[in-house]
């Protein structure tokens, strides 16, 4: 079939390898080139074991702290308050034990042979360079503030997730430059991350043009249907693009193109930064979680990507640096010799379901029509066995892990 997959981020970009893995033509359909958006700033982490969900129970309580911080972890901008609310309560809704148990379970499977499915598609694409499976590190000030997140590693644990504690001289010889700075870490010695997420994404993208996909640089607007089928997206150029099959995987933007298939999904972006120190003098070897700071600091080919925090503002409203140059303070601080001459900054848009599962399967009403959105912080952790699934879902063949936890129906 010619299936048209909207979106050429990680997630659309490894659903049209897999596509064509299985004879399908495709045609991509995005106003920007493969990995410029959403993936262009992803962290890098890429783990089978970050199964926990973003709600945990008593999150609630650290909440009103963070927002009277204006630069903290979570942020809300004043104008978008009441349209976030109902989205807010949702997600607490999400975060009870029971419920993190549930997800936690869900998102496993779905990440589980997250390794096993890019390794095709970056072999196909010789770009197996771009993964490095050397272990991540979780850090903290002391052995009692990694005991005050056991709860996590246990549930994660019962999953068939490998940890291992170490102490600050082990630390310290694994990562020198953090010598002195923390007194304790977590090893996931199975994790692995990408040193250019948006080089990843684009190498997999040129093997899927090279390998015949098309490309239309436009956004899509709606759909053209007959009974219970699609037999065409409607183009912001004004075009009809004629296929036989459509896969909404745009991220952030796909809430309309799903309206237009009768879906209703309470997508939101969670806006994140990030600051790339190019001048980075450190010797850091693996992607490092400060969980007390809430930070990520990652070795890129750029320089030392430090990302993190979390802001509701909304696709349209202009970035508020501020919030990454205080990513970059706080880089300092975990790192007081970091060279800091020279910087990027960056803000994106993780698109977010307020029970941290994406949605994945088929539209309702037509036949022919499948959506793959909402991956949240997990994008680059997520996308290949997506692309899998998905291209097992197309074909007709019974998917390799259960997709029912991620019914794109779910929300009613």
């Amino acid at each position: 079939m010619h299936i048209a997959v909207i979106g050429n981020g990680i997630i659309g970009t490894c659903i049209g390898a897999y596509l064509q893995r299985d004879g399908h033509s495709v045609t991509f359909v995005d106003p920007l080139e493969a990995g410029e958006a959403t993936s262009f700033g992803n962290a890098g982490s890429i783990s089978g074991s970050v199964s926990l969900p973003v709600g945990l129970p008593g999150m609630w309580k650290k909440v009103p702290g963070w927002l009277t911080d204006p630069l903290g972890p979570l942020t809300i901008r004043p104008a978008y308050a009441l349209r976030v609310l109902p989205w807010l309560l949702r997600f607490l809704r999400h975060s009870t034990r029971n419920e993190v148990v549930r997800l936690s379970a869900a998102l496993s499977g779905l990440l589980r042979p997250v390794f096993d499915c890019y390794e095709p598609l970056l072999q196909r694409a010789g770009a197996s360079g771009f993964l490095h499976r050397n272990g991540c590190l979780y850090v903290y000030s002391s052995r009692e503030a990694a005991d005050r997140a056991r709860y996590g590693f246990d549930i994660r644990r019962s999953l068939g997730a490998e940890f291992r504690e170490i102490g600050e001289e082990e630390l310290a010889a694994l990562e020198p430059d953090l010598r002195g700075r923390f007194r304790f870490a977590v090893l996931a010695p199975e994790s692995g991350a990408t040193d250019d997420p948006s080089g990843l994404t684009k190498a997999i993208f040129a093997q899927c043009v090279a390998d015949g996909a098309a490309v239309r640089r436009s956004r899509a607007k709606g759909v053209r249907k007959e009974a219970d089928r699609l037999t065409g997206l409607v183009l912001e150029d004004g075009t009809t693009l004629d296929c036989d099959g459509v896969v909404v995987a745009s991220g952030a933007w796909s809430g309309p193109i799903a309206e237009a298939l009768d879906l209703r999904v309470p997508l939101e972006t969670q806006r994140g930064y990030h600051v790339t120190v190019r001048s980075n003098n450190l010797s850091v070897t693996h992607p490092i979680t400060a969980p007390e700071r809430s930070i990520f600091a990652s070795p890129m080919r750029m320089g030392l990507r430090l990302a993190g925090t979390v802001e509701f503002a909304g696709l349209d409203a202009p970035p508020n640096w501020a919030r990454a140059d205080a990513l970059l303070t706080i880089g300092r601080e975990m790192f007081p010799h970091l060279d800091t001459s020279e910087t990027t900054r960056w803000m994106g848009h993780r698109p977010c379901l307020p029970d941290s599962l994406p949605v994945i399967g088929r539209s309702p009403r037509l036949t022919n029509a499948w959506v793959a959105f909402g991956h949240g912080h997990l994008g680059m952790c997520l996308a290949s066995t997506t692309g899998r699934e998905v291209a097992n879902l197309v074909s007709g063949r019974a998917p390799e892990v259960d997709l029912a936890p991620f019914s794109p129906t779910r929300f009613g």
